[in-house]
């Protein structure tokens, strides 16, 4: 995710395919990005996550993922039992990105189960499968009861419902990995934006599209269906709000 040389040598060779619009989809990916968009001002980059973009040919898409990730700490609140919710996070307040997630599910929580209290373990990494069992170990031996997390793979999930207890995934619904333990997860509609984004360069407005942050109205975040180990009344919370 950090390799600068084979970042580089995987978008050249969509370049020299021919490619005139860019995806770049990872944190990670951001400086690079930044450096290739300079050299190829005749192509356009699209950078997910992140903060750079420059005028021209370099823009920044994300979405208000902290909007779902309300959601599921809603359906996390009311399952509880030790007021303990235990959070596998990427990173934590260095980045605005994870500490908005952090803050947003835990804001969900406390909607619905102000006695609720949500731990937060941070890998400071995007993708580290050992650790995200570990630290969702680690947080379901402190009483956490269930396990939300800001990382890829369904790894703190799968710890939880070892232990017999409930989480909420990111990313994919995660119930399929985890069916006796997962509640809910926050997911990505990636295809609204990709639409959007490739019918304006196809139309010649790009550098008026500028950067794009949307949401739930817009369909591009979501939470997945609730499964059936919700409790009862979580539908009816999460459609109120």
């Amino acid at each position: 995710d950090n390799d600068e040389s084979a970042i580089r040598e995987s978008i050249e060779a969509c370049v020299s395919e021919g490619c005139k619009i860019i995806f770049t989809t990872s944190y990670g990916y951001m400086d690079t990005t930044e450096a290739l968009a300079k050299e190829y001002p005749n192509v356009i980059f699209s950078h997910g996550t992140g903060y750079k973009s420059n005028e021209t040919n370099f823009n920044n898409y994300f979405g208000r993922i902290y909007q779902a990730r309300y959601l599921s700490g809603i359906a996390a609140g009311l399952k509880t039992k030790s007021n303990k919710i235990g959070y596998v996070a990427a990173y934590g307040t260095e980045l605005a990105e994870t500490c908005s997630g952090i803050n947003a599910f835990a804001l969900g929580v406390q909607s619905v189960n102000p006695e609720a209290e949500v731990y937060v373990k941070s890998l400071n990494s995007w993708f580290d499968p050992a650790n995200e069992t570990a630290y969702a170990e680690a947080l379901l031996e402190m009483g956490c009861d269930v396990i939300a997390q800001h990382c890829d793979t369904a790894n703190p999930q799968v710890a939880a419902e070892k232990a017999g207890k409930f989480g909420c995934g990111y990313n994919s619904d995660m119930t399929k990995d985890a069916p006796k333990a997962h509640l809910t997860a926050p997911i990505w509609n990636w295809g609204v934006y990709y639409t959007e984004a490739t019918k304006a360069a196809m139309d010649g407005k790009w550098k008026e599209f500028g950067n794009y942050y949307a949401g739930i109205k817009e369909g591009l975040v979501d939470v997945s269906p609730l499964s059936e180990n919700c409790d009862e009344n979580t539908q009816k919370y999460i459609d109120a709000v």
